[in-house]
């Protein structure tokens, strides 16, 4: 079954030179952590460039690094070593970043629509607009029924949406996603990834996106990198060779081989991590 857009937006936004010619790039980036039982390296000597419209997936097991390397990527906090840059959006001048975590970080005194436009009311859009926006939206991810809830009358799924898009009605030139679909179940996961895609698609913006799932790290990605090790540093950085819409039937021996790789690179990590000997 094809991994496909649902559809386009009303009205999507259209990305502008800017956005397609936006170059992330991470240099040698490291990051200490002090504690009580001394310094603790989180991340080493880690390198890799992405561009403005390119998803990019970062894998790896718990504890490598990777949600650090993300707050680094948003300027949510600083490297101890090395340096992440941006070109094409100004000599010095970090591009907005549209976050999604783990858990859910809605605000639980606002309504779903207000949540959803939050972003851009921050940026003085006009109510009009940002309600348009964020009714879109929430048609597309199921939340049409319950735009005047609040985040306490939601399942932990659905506050989840209303966070994803939250950041998707941001639009900002990058999105960050730190495993933005685990705790949702796998029909709901599926259609989620679909509509991630699509949303992409229209905008072709930069998304940079952790996740613990192998399959879902290539069937989504342009590229996936592998973090492994304590401290985190990049194993390996993979091609994914596949047309869009990604078809699971078709693409399998070949989406078989990439995760099978690497799963390769991770084993000895993860089963270091669990204990568990080879």
């Amino acid at each position: 079954m094809p991994l496909r857009s649902a559809g386009v937006m009303t009205s999507p936004p259209q990305p502008t030179q800017s956005d397609l010619t936006l170059r992330l790039q991470c240099d040698d980036v490291g990051c200490v952590y002090e504690s009580r039982s001394g310094a603790v390296r989180a991340l080493q000597n880690v390198s890799f460039t992405a561009q403005g419209h390119e998803i990019v997936s970062i894998v790896g097991p718990s504890g490598c690094g990777k949600s650090t390397l993300l707050r680094i990527i948003a300027g949510l906090q600083a490297p101890t070593s090395g340096r992440v840059s941006f070109e094409g959006n100004g000599p010095d001048d970090r591009p907005r970043c549209g976050l999604v975590f783990q858990e859910a970080g809605v605000f639980p005194w606002m309504t779903v629509l207000d949540n959803l436009a939050f972003g851009l009311a921050m940026r003085g859009v006009a109510r009009a607009e940002r309600v348009d926006r964020a009714m879109d939206v929430a048609v597309r991810l199921g939340l049409n029924a319950f735009l005047y809830h609040y985040p306490r009358e939601l399942s932990v799924g659905m506050r989840q949406r209303v966070d994803i898009g939250r950041a998707f009605v941001a639009d900002a030139p990058i999105l960050l996603m730190d495993e933005p679909f685990g705790a949702l179940d796998a029909q709901t996961r599926r259609v989620l990834q679909e509509e991630l895609l699509a949303i992409w698609h229209a905008s072709q913006k930069l998304v940079l996106f952790i996740t613990h799932d192998i399959d879902e790290a290539v069937l989504l990605a342009d590229r996936v990198i592998v973090l492994s090790g304590r401290p985190g540093m990049v194993r390996d950085e993979i091609t994914v060779p596949l047309r869009r819409p990604r078809d699971l039937a078709r693409d399998r021996p070949r989406i078989h081989e990439l995760t099978s790789h690497i799963w390769q690179l991770l084993e000895a990590d993860v089963r270091r991590e669990l204990s568990i000997p080879r």
